[in-house]
């Protein structure tokens, strides 16, 4: 038999199938065409099984320019001798053969969709878990929504510390992920700077907050539980800073030319004559103060230690707190902030002081007072708590028992037994107390 021709194979069909065949290659099977009276033609490969059955296998559409899907005669003679080929490398099924290799290569392709999409599925489930894992930044707004905002501020003084020293370092971390070394991390960045006093309290903060963390099982272990606070930046020592009368002599002389504002400097006589912390004076209100009965109210919710507190107004306390008047009369605040809607920060007169208590070898800083030495006192640098401290030592040094101080102080009675049964108010010694400093106060600031 000749070769097949495209002349044959375009033929008109006729009434039933016409087939063409090819000379058998190798002796091994041949080429086989057929066109169906419809117009399909088709190639086939036939061969002789093992069972000496004659097998007709389909390879293919024909057409002459080849396209998709379908083949030319050139394309169909070389698929029938790969096929002949395998039949005479002794494949004699050569049908079962190619179905067996079909199956084999859906299985494999099978396997391999059913392994991308075990991957692509164990990739989103790892997304979604890392998605769900809650970073320091979520446990910080959390704990501010639960436990923060029951503070005097709302927690906008301990906001501003973490979006400072912490947040920046930590924030984006996954709470589970955040270790001993990076709580070190944070409070060795803050005493580089040498704010060691800083980077306790924010350590502390943050063991806060991580045991906020645990108490609500966002995770199993606090990472600063291994860390002790001693460690951070030394021992800490109790301040027992205590002004002595000549050093009031001395500032009393000072104040004056130290360039602060009038009512920062009645502040510093405030907080000495009525022992109070600087933190309520700053926050007071005018109508807790009258000034024709001399006293002063501290509500409870203004009070560091939530207890309300009254104070008896010496005559030299009143006189200071008119010079505050004369400044904010205008002010249901007695320390109103530039915009007059609430009271300045708690930490201005603090500033305000150290910045006037700077060693010379500290040099010059910007948009500090240049007056930076006005009030450096003989006895080292003072703060507004140290003139608390002072006022109480000094009542007790004219007399007065050191539980009436301790009361002008508000501080939480320690014996537990005592808070319970004795609850003498001390209210008229007290005023005694606070009249007693007063007029000593006085004495000593117009002494030459």
């Amino acid at each position: 038999m000749a070769k097949i021709t495209d002349r044959q194979m375009t033929a008109k069909p006729g009434t039933s199938d016409k087939w063409l065949s090819e000379v058998a290659i190798w002796g091994h099977g041949s080429l086989v065409a057929r066109i169906t009276p419809s117009g399909e033609r088709l190639f086939y490969f036939r061969y002789t099984n093992s069972s000496s059955e004659r097998v007709t296998f389909p390879i293919g559409t024909y057409s002459r320019d080849g396209h998709e899907g379908t083949m030319t005669l050139s394309e169909a003679g070389l698929r029938a001798k790969e096929l002949a080929g395998l039949h005479k490398s002794g494949v004699r099924d050569v049908k079962g053969h190619l179905e067996a290799e079909d199956a084999a290569r859906v299985a494999a392709r099978d396997a391999e969709c059913a392994r991308i999409a075990a991957e692509k599925a164990a990739l989103e489930a790892a997304q979604a878990r890392q998605a769900a894992r809650k970073n320091v930044q979520y446990l910080f707004e959390h704990w501010a929504k639960v436990d923060l905002i029951n503070r005097k501020d709302g927690g906008l003084e301990v906001r501003r510390m973490f979006e400072k020293d912490v947040l920046p370092l930590l924030g984006k971390m996954a709470v589970e992920d955040v270790k001993k070394g990076h709580i070190t991390e944070v409070t060795d960045a803050l005493l580089s700077r040498g704010v060691n006093r800083m980077a306790k309290m924010i350590f502390s903060l943050m063991r806060q907050m991580f045991r906020f963390a645990v108490d609500r099982d966002l995770i199993d272990h606090d990472p600063t539980a291994s860390i002790r606070k001693a460690k951070i930046g030394g021992k800490e020592v109790e301040r027992d800073r205590v002004l002595s009368e000549e050093e009031i002599r001395t500032l009393a002389k000072l104040t004056p030319q130290a360039g602060l504002l009038p009512s920062s400097e009645a502040a510093i006589w405030i907080a000495l004559s009525t022992c109070c912390r600087i933190g309520e004076l700053l926050n007071a209100r005018w109508d807790n103060v009258d000034l024709a009965k001399a006293n002063w109210h501290i509500p409870a919710e203004q009070s560091k230690n939530g207890k309300a507190h009254n104070v008896t107004l010496s005559p030299f306390a009143t006189l200071q707190f008119k010079r505050v008047l004369a400044f904010s009369s205008d002010s249901e605040w007695c320390y109103p902030n530039t915009k007059n809607t609430g009271p300045v920060c708690s930490k201005t007169v603090t500033k305000q002081l150290g910045d006037r208590q700077r060693l010379p070898n500290q040099g010059i800083l910007s948009n500090r007072s240049a007056n930076a030495q006005a009030l450096l006192l003989s006895g080292g640098k003072w703060t507004p708590h140290d003139l608390r401290r002072t006022g109480a030592t000094i009542m007790t040094a004219l007399g007065v028992l050191p539980e009436v101080a301790e009361r002008c102080l508000n501080h939480t009675e320690e014996n537990k037994v005592k808070r319970t049964y004795q609850r003498h108010s001390y209210a008229k010694e007290m005023a005694e107390a606070w009249l007693i400093l007063g007029q000593h106060l006085e004495r000593i600031a117009r002494s030459p």
